[in-house]
């Protein structure tokens, strides 16, 4: 275990701003990731609260990304890469052989940095997941499957006249929530995003914050970012990554008031980073 990372039963606010203890959702314990010799990820143990948004922070290389693509299993499309320990979801081991690799993708989404539609329509965007899934039993269903995720991703207003108009036809941000749509329709537990706006300006950052704190009543929510302020603004619980380990975990307004440990204090006081 990273030296001075206490694990404790994550504490969320709730609307309100009171403290209330959430069922821990994802659990890690002695997580080390190795590409080919190098060493990149070191021991990290630590709990998800479910229902809950959870922000990665860390300067560039730290393994932030690194262990988030270990959560639904990304890093198995490297060839040299090796994942040692343990992650449960719902008490489940993810790297148990016998487990269902696209099953887990279904329950684990994942948004990249930079919108990634697929080269079809805004309606086929969305649609793709659930019909490879069978999770529509006829059009009626798929229509309101993809009606129910743009809504979600706040995007169906802007959209609803032209479903058959080409993904890629969307602003930046448009898209990026077409691919919040798209990772939602498949029904998730869990979202993990991979640095969400750095490809966005100011007013679609925004739109996407905003739409995480809507999405966190229904999903669990998993962010890495570079940016402090946004780490602040959307998370309840924050963990600092440095060289490969985590250096502290906890309420996101601890971390960034009264941090444990001086290197957390350095990276947010803008010492380093």
């Amino acid at each position: 275990m990273a030296q001075g990372v206490k694990i404790s039963a994550p504490v969320v606010s709730n609307a309100h701003g009171s403290a209330t203890s959430k069922r821990c959702k994802i659990q890690t314990r002695g997580v080390n990731v190795y590409y080919g010799d190098k060493h990149a990820l070191h021991d990290v143990s630590v709990d998800i609260a479910e229902k809950s948004v959870t922000a990665f922070i860390g300067p560039s290389g730290c393994g932030k990304s690194t262990f988030l693509r270990c959560i639904n299993r990304m890093n198995d499309t490297i060839p040299i890469a090796r994942v040692d320990g343990k992650i449960e979801l719902d008490g489940q081991d993810i790297y148990d052989r016998g487990l269902d690799v696209v099953q887990l993708r279904a329950r684990v989404g994942m948004v990249f940095q930079k919108p990634n539609p697929f080269a079809k329509t805004i309606f086929e965007n969305v649609a793709y997941g659930p019909r490879i899934h069978g999770l529509a039993r006829s059009g009626t269903d798929l229509n309101g499957i993809v009606e129910t995720s743009l809504r979600k991703a706040g995007l169906w207003e802007e959209v609803k006249d032209r479903l058959n108009q080409p993904g890629t036809g969307l602003s930046g941000g448009q898209q990026q929530r077409l691919c919040i749509a798209r990772a939602i329709a498949v029904e998730p537990e869990v979202i993990l995003m991979d640095e969400p706006c750095s490809a966005l300006d100011p007013i679609a950052t925004a739109r996407i914050e905003e739409l995480i704190d809507e999405l966190r009543e229904n999903f669990t929510i998993i962010i890495v970012t570079h940016s402090m302020q946004q780490a602040a603004r959307v998370s309840q619980r924050t963990a600092f990554f440095h060289l490969g380990k985590l250096v502290e975990e906890g309420a996101t307004e601890q971390i960034f008031t009264n941090p444990h440990d001086k290197r957390t204090q350095d990276y947010i006081t803008g010492r380093f980073g």
